[in-house]
């Protein structure tokens, strides 16, 4: 029996199309082409750490393109009409970044409930129980609910930083260099567990990563950005076969 890796066939959710963006590096950034598809894995290698910061606030309509154009659900970010209609738009989006603050004296429980309110302390039973399911969610151990985020390893960091982003059930969830505070023997299994965790709840991904290794487990398509042209070419189908 043969598996069917293809994306479905249905409208993207996220599309670039001949996009420039100047800022200030050795050349501007340039997406040729990119489409991603409602539950579609996508990874893309290829991109530093200042050129990936400009292409998530590229996808999340907070940076408008040079040249080009970039659709989210159906609309062109340029039509964006306000803060109201932008912050609308980012709330569908779900962004695990190093760049992402965590308050380091509160417990992982309480970080976690922060998307859902910000009277963390104490916390309400329901709201606590919303975070403890979270937490379970993406792998941090009971121990560590009542633990400091500050006394977490790079990996609980990371942990913290996924709960945050799937709180609201995005429809995108965007990994922004995700192994930047990860040790070499946690990349894999962190990868694992974001995998499942983004096909659970049925979410479109975007991996943007130095690390093949965890782009082709996360993903199902696996990119290569060609900077001098913005050409992105290859994919992981049939390394991701292998591995799994």
């Amino acid at each position: 029996m043969t598996t069917d890796h293809r994306a479905p066939a249905t409208d993207p959710i996220l599309e670039l199309s001949d996009v420039s963006k100047d800022y200030h590096g050795l050349r501007p950034l340039r997406i040729s082409s990119l489409k991603v598809a409602p539950g579609e894995r996508v990874a893309i290698l290829g991109l530093d750490q200042a050129s990936a910061e400009v292409f998530v606030n590229l996808v999340t309509g907070a940076f408008l393109p040079d040249i080009g154009s970039v659709r989210l659900f159906g609309r062109s970010t340029s039509a964006i009409a306000d803060s109201a209609d932008w912050l609308s738009i980012v709330d569908r989006f779900g962004i695990v970044s190093a760049r992402t603050v965590l308050l380091e004296a509160l417990t992982v429980a309480q970080n976690l409930a922060m998307p859902f309110t910000l009277d963390v302390e104490p916390l309400s039973a329901d709201v606590r129980q919303r975070a403890v399911s979270l937490a379970r969610e993406v792998g941090l151990a009971d121990s560590t609910h009542d633990k400091r985020v500050g006394e977490l390893d790079g990996a609980g960091r990371f942990r913290v930083r996924l709960g945050r982003a799937i709180a609201l059930d995005p429809a995108i969830v965007v990994f922004e260099h995700p192994t930047v505070e990860l040790t070499p023997m946690d990349i894999r299994p962190v990868a694992v567990q974001c995998r499942n965790v983004v096909v659970a709840r049925k979410a479109a991904t975007i991996t943007l990563t130095t690390d093949r290794d965890f782009g082709e487990t996360v993903a199902g398509r696996v990119l290569t950005l060609q900077p001098a042209s913005g050409r992105l070419s290859g994919d992981g189908w049939l390394s991701r076969l292998r591995r799994d």
